[in-house]
């Protein structure tokens, strides 16, 4: 199975680094603190686009069809999310602590460009830590053993996952199911 991240994510990523890119050429001290945030945010961003975002393309069709044995094979991503979690989350800060750089040196310049990107940059890493990250954790929540995953999506409402209280937060649960 093959596993894509969510068309919007995708454009969202792709419009951060068009926009960091055209501030590392900005002359002066903002082009310097955006040279150094590029520097952090590119290897962050290549470790989220292998393997913290293609499970998030998996949420509609676990919304519509529940969850099929061929999904197995996001646990080898979301096992590896789990790893590295705490890194990517400490990656994060140096990015922010990078930004905050960013957003005082444009403020300096009078370059609100710039001030407005690390803004967003920001606004953007808050969005993965509290609701993209998690998520992935969560999406095989309806997949324990005898729950009828195995043989194929569930369809009865007593199964559906709508049915049930829905788990964001907690233990990665993908990598507790599928035996």
């Amino acid at each position: 199975m093959d596993f894509k991240i969510p068309e919007p994510l995708k454009v969202e990523h792709e419009e951060l680094h068009a926009e960091l890119v055209a501030l590392t050429k900005s002359p002066g001290k903002v082009g310097e603190a955006a040279r150094n945030v590029a520097t952090l945010v590119h290897p962050h961003f290549v470790k989220e686009e292998e393997y913290a975002l293609p499970p998030l393309g998996l949420l509609a069709t676990i919304a519509r069809q529940g969850v099929t044995p061929e999904m197995r094979a996001v646990l080898t991503m979301t096992e590896r999310l789990k790893k590295d979690l705490p890194e990517m989350l400490a990656e994060h800060q140096r990015v922010v602590g990078a930004l905050e750089k960013l957003a005082a040196e444009s403020r300096v310049e009078k370059c609100p460009d710039a001030e407005r990107f690390a803004q967003k940059l920001r606004e953007h890493a808050e969005t993965e830590e509290h609701v993209l990250y998690p998520r992935p954790f969560s999406s095989g929540s309806t997949c324990a053993p005898g729950s009828g995953c195995e043989s194929g999506p569930r369809t009865s409402a007593s199964s559906s996952r709508l049915s049930r209280p829905l788990r964001t937060a907690g233990p990665p649960i993908l990598t507790r199911r599928w035996g």
